[in-house]
């Protein structure tokens, strides 16, 4: 596919001058071509105008036109796979074996997402009938069910090309539920997210939704994605990144006339508790397996494991076998240097607290754009004294705490909101300390036993969200059928003619949904 580094305004694509973005592979310093160019003032406005003018006709549409729609960008999605495996490398870094699992990834969630639409029960439809001769007081007919809140802004990743960005999680979530998607793109791939929205807007075309369904802009978050997220036409944000980013877009949501709700995930750095049993099982083993999850994608995942507790009598060799790993490791290349940078920052910044100890460093010297494993210890004591050794270094770095098992828990009530929490031990250590697991549920959005956070199943009971700052807003999920939540309200309709109602809401049940009826 020929770039033209231009926004995607519905169906027409930005004729604006002003430059703002051109990729740059993290790898080599290299600048990519095309120049990208930003959206003009008058472009968001009207990409604004069609998006709220394309609601009330796609939000009508059955549940299996918006599945049909969504189908058809899975298809054009995985036409471009080559050229999608062959751009992103170069614009991210990640090998082409990511790029092309990630666009599986994307094309399976958005399945996912029309068979909930064909199947139709989501919609959580209600019906209590009415008592007329009900005294002291007739019950009036009362029906229920989720309608979609309006035009979405969606922020994409910076980590995630695909499966979080153009046409990933927050999107898909979004336009099934009936909601038009302004996507505000990610300078550090702006060609993936080309060739995404090439393939979002032909599907569109293919199976005729109305003009705005969707756009792509280009210009910024700090601009174009403020702009967007303050106008009033905008009903919801979806944004993954950076907690700064993320407040800043929570604060614009709610200084509005009409404050909308923001789902940001920002931050998590996902502990690990150990318990003796675990270590029983073998030491060695478990630091393998833990170095494994801690480097993927060099740490660059939201869900990788940076902060481990553990018995401080015990685990002698789990430490020793995660240093001879981390010694004997590999840099890898960074997003971008941006990335990179804070990586370093914040990996100094550990460094300098007190009481904390390097446990080991690579011995191999990253190269350009490169981020190297890296590992610290602290006394449990200097940790609970120091709330910034409970930030993110986002990168491959793990911060190892060690105290009693008392210590622990207290220490656990102190934490941040998290993505995730596991525990690592038997059985039985598990139902003796019920309450671990108790102040690890208050934490996280997910708990895990026995094994890591890296590599989020894309299910309907998956819960990828959790507690501040983790998330903007705990109650809800990026991942998995849950997410449509995000983007729907309840309506009811009250003393309606069968003419009237939705077809979900009808006597016959046309749809042949699952529906709760007078309670039950």
């Amino acid at each position: 596919m020929q770039l033209l580094g231009r926004s995607f305004i519905g169906f027409s694509r930005s004729t604006g001058t002003q430059p703002c973005a051109q990729a740059v592979n993290p790898a080599t310093g290299e600048t990519l071509s095309p120049q990208y160019v930003g959206a003009t003032a008058a472009e968001v406005d009207k990409a604004l105008a069609l998006a709220a003018a394309a609601f009330p006709a796609y939000c009508d549409l059955t549940g299996k036109r918006r599945a049909g729609f969504l189908r058809a960008i899975a298809a054009n999605i995985e036409a471009a796979v080559e050229d999608i495996a062959a751009r992103g490398p170069q614009e991210t870094g990640l090998p082409e074996a990511r790029m092309r699992g990630e666009t599986a990834r994307t094309t399976g969630q958005l399945r996912m997402f029309a068979a909930l639409l064909e199947e139709g029960s989501w919609v959580d439809a209600r019906i209590e009938r009415a008592i007329p001769d009900r005294a002291p007081v007739p019950k009036p007919d009362l029906r229920s069910m989720l309608r979609p809140l309006g035009p979405v802004a969606v922020f994409c990743a910076s980590n995630f090309p695909l499966a979080f960005s153009v046409a990933g999680g927050d999107s898909a979530a979004a336009l099934a539920a009936g909601c038009p998607v302004i996507v505000i793109a990610h300078a550090s791939h702006p060609g993936v997210a080309e060739i995404v929205a090439s393939a979002v807007t032909m599907a569109a075309q293919e199976t005729g939704m109305p003009e705005g369904v969707f756009s792509l802009l280009y210009g910024g978050g700090r601009t174009v994605g403020q702009a967007v997220a303050g106008h009033p036409a905008i009903q919801a944000v979806g944004f993954t990144g950076s907690r700064a980013a993320g407040l800043a877009l929570m604060a614009t949501a709610a200084a509005r006339p009409q404050p909308i709700p923001v789902y940001a995930e920002m931050s998590s750095v996902n502990p690990l508790v150990i318990l003796p049993g675990a270590l029983d099982r073998g030491e060695a083993a478990l630091a393998e397996a833990y170095y494994a999850s801690l480097t993927l994608g060099v740490g660059q995942f939201c869900t990788n494991p940076g902060l481990v507790f553990m018995p401080d009598d015990q685990g002698g060799g789990f430490l020793e076998r995660l240093a001879e790993l981390i010694a004997a490791g590999s840099p890898g290349t960074m997003l971008n240097a941006s990335i990179r940078q804070a990586y370093a920052d914040a990996t100094r910044g550990f460094e300098s607290v007190p009481g904390v100890k390097v446990l080991a460093r690579c011995n191999a010297t990253p190269g350009h754009g490169q981020g190297a494993p890296l590992a610290f210890t602290v006394a449990i004591a200097d940790f609970v004294k120091s709330h910034a050794l409970q930030g993110e270094m986002f990168g491959p770095a793990a911060l190892i705490v060690r105290g009693s098992l008392t210590e622990i828990k207290q220490a656990v009530t102190g934490l941040e909101g998290q993505l995730t929490a596991s525990i690592f031990g038997t059985e039985d250590e598990l139902a003796a300390h019920a309450d671990l697991a108790q102040l690890l549920q208050q934490r996280a959005g997910r708990l895990i036993f026995n094994g890591f956070p890296t590599g989020v199943e894309v299910c309907s009971s998956m819960v990828h969200g959790g507690p501040f700052p983790a998330t903007s807003d705990g109650r809800s999920t990026s991942v998995g059928t849950m997410a449509i939540h995000r983007f729907c309200r309840p309506v009811a309709w009250q003393g309606f003619p069968q003419s009237g109602l939705p077809a979900e809401l009808r006597d016959d049940n046309p749809l042949g949904i699952r529906r709760m009826e007078n309670g039950v």
